[in-house]
């Protein structure tokens, strides 16, 4: 029984790397909706929908993993830091999760009902308001990591894995609570998690806090990261009448976003 649930766990994690990162974790197949459809990774992605816990795993890998740029800190001029996290960032988690940010930048400033911005968010077209949030989501993350390369390396480090643990566990937050406003990537994470479910997201990402003890910084940053994928879920609710996997994908970035600004405003402060 311990070595299924093993074998459950490590499936689980591998499809939450195989969708969530561009790490080389195996074959991978998306379908429209960006769902993992290759019959040879089927298992990974079911073990994955119900097992919100290995987003938040992957926030401290890919949090990891990014913040190796900072290591360079002390010898490397501040803007060259800033735009290799970004490198590392989008490198790590690909672009989908921009798509949608995109999306929902074309929803927030379209006028109409929920079924009119619905439509605008399938539209293959790329709007105003698209290039406008996507521009300022990588400009505010630049500008963010540009301060964190000013700050103690260990204090930017603590900050940038804290943001992405946080980001990635208000993420888990959405498929435990959230409700799907139509099939697809969205309502398979909806349909297969619970509010009990956040347990285990919960309890990986509190140690998060400690990474900058007894300064408050990374506590801020994760603190922040939630929140920031609180806002766009807040306004799907409202808007869209529900969340969907753009709605995931704009959670994450916007929630990395608040989580690096707030840290580097609570090292700044304090």
């Amino acid at each position: 029984m311990i070595g299924g649930r093993i074998r459950t766990a490590v499936r689980a994690l591998r499809g939450a790397l195989a969708f969530l990162t561009r790490l080389p974790v195996g074959s991978r197949t998306e379908n429209v909706d960006g769902a993992i459809t290759d019959t040879n990774t089927d298992r990974d992605w079911k073990a994955f929908r119900s097992s919100p816990w290995t987003i938040t795993v992957v926030g401290w890998i890919v949090g990891g993993l990014a913040a190796v740029v900072f290591l360079a800190s002390p010898v490397v001029p501040a803007a060259t830091i800033a735009f290799g996290y970004l490198l590392a960032v989008y490198a790590l988690t690909g672009i989908h999760h921009l798509d949608g940010v995109a999306d929902l930048g074309d929803a927030l400033v379209v006028h109409g009902d929920a079924e009119r911005r619905r439509a605008v968010m399938t539209d293959t077209t790329t709007g105003v308001g698209a290039l406008l949030a996507v521009s300022l989501v990588v400009a505010g993350l630049a500008l963010g990591a540009l301060a964190l390369a000013g700050a103690p390396v260990a204090v930017a480090v603590g900050v940038t894995v804290a943001a992405e643990v946080g980001a990635k566990t208000g993420m888990a937050a959405m498929a435990c609570f959230g409700t799907a406003v139509h099939e697809g990537f969205g309502s398979q994470l909806t349909d297969a998690g619970g509010p009990s479910a956040l347990l285990g997201p919960a309890a990986l990402a509190i140690p998060a806090v400690a990474l900058t003890w007894p300064h408050p910084a990374a506590a801020a940053a994760l603190v922040g990261a939630l929140a920031g994928t609180a806002l766009p879920w807040w306004w799907a609710r409202r808007r869209l009448g529900g969340v969907s996997g753009d709605v995931f994908g704009a959670a994450n970035e916007i929630g990395r976003l608040l989580g690096i600004h707030l840290g580097v405003i609570a090292w700044t402060l304090w």
